[in-house]
This record gives C-alpha cells, sequence and structure tokens, in this order.
C-alpha cells in the first residue's frame, strides 16, 4: 500500500529521495482516482527497486495541490532529484501508465 505524504512529509519523502517518486494526488470522492489506484499498486509492487509511489489526498493537503497547480484529479508527478520530470493527468490502463513512465523504471 502506497505511503500516504502530508506537507510535513513531502519534502523528506519525496523531494530528498534518492529514486525516482510518482506521487498520485487524489481524492476520496473522485472515482476515476479509486480506478487507476490499484494499477499504481501494482506497478508500485513490480517496480518498488526503481519507483517510490506514494499519495496526496487534495482535499487533506490542499497547499500541496495548490503548489503543484493540481487542477483535474487523479494527477500523477513524477520527481527526480527534487524535480518533476514527468506529468499524467487522468485515469490510465496499466500498459499507458508504463508507457509513461519508461525511462524511468
Amino acid at each position: 500500500m502506497p505511503k500516504h505524504v502530508t506537507v510535513d512529509s513531502f519534502k523528506a519523502d519525496v523531494l530528498e529521495s534518492t529514486k525516482p517518486v510518482l506521487v498520485d494526488f487524489w481524492a476520496e470522492w473522485c472515482g476515476p482516482c479509486r480506478m487507476v489506484s490499484p494499477i499504481l499498486d501494482e506497478i508500485g509492487a513490480e517496480y518498488a527497486d526503481k519507483l517510490e509511489i506514494v499519495k496526496v489526498n487534495v482535499d487533506e493537503e490542499p497547499h500541496l495541490a495548490a503548489e503543484y497547480q493540481i487542477t483535474g484529479i487523479p494527477a500523477m508527478k513524477v520527481f527526480q532529484n527534487g524535480k518533476i520530470v514527468r506529468e499524467m493527468v487522468g485515469a490510465k490502463p496499466k500498459p499507458a501508465l508504463l508507457a509513461d513512465l519508461e525511462g524511468l523504471i
């Protein structure tokens, strides 16, 4: 199960991570978020040595959502060395997400 990140843990968990981190910005009420969540869990398990997957609940962490300009969810941003290197918006099937992550995993 992916770790839930807060404004307090974001720097340590995401920006200072030694491997790429996919941040899933989501909300409880978001249907597409619930669709993509098990796919991200699978990818996280399969590529655990290369990629960390964490979740940010935009309702509980509005400051992070605003800071990273989240206007629609699910939104996924991949951070590497503290910088955003990939951005994906919307629920996608696993092959599409893996294609988006190509070169990182």
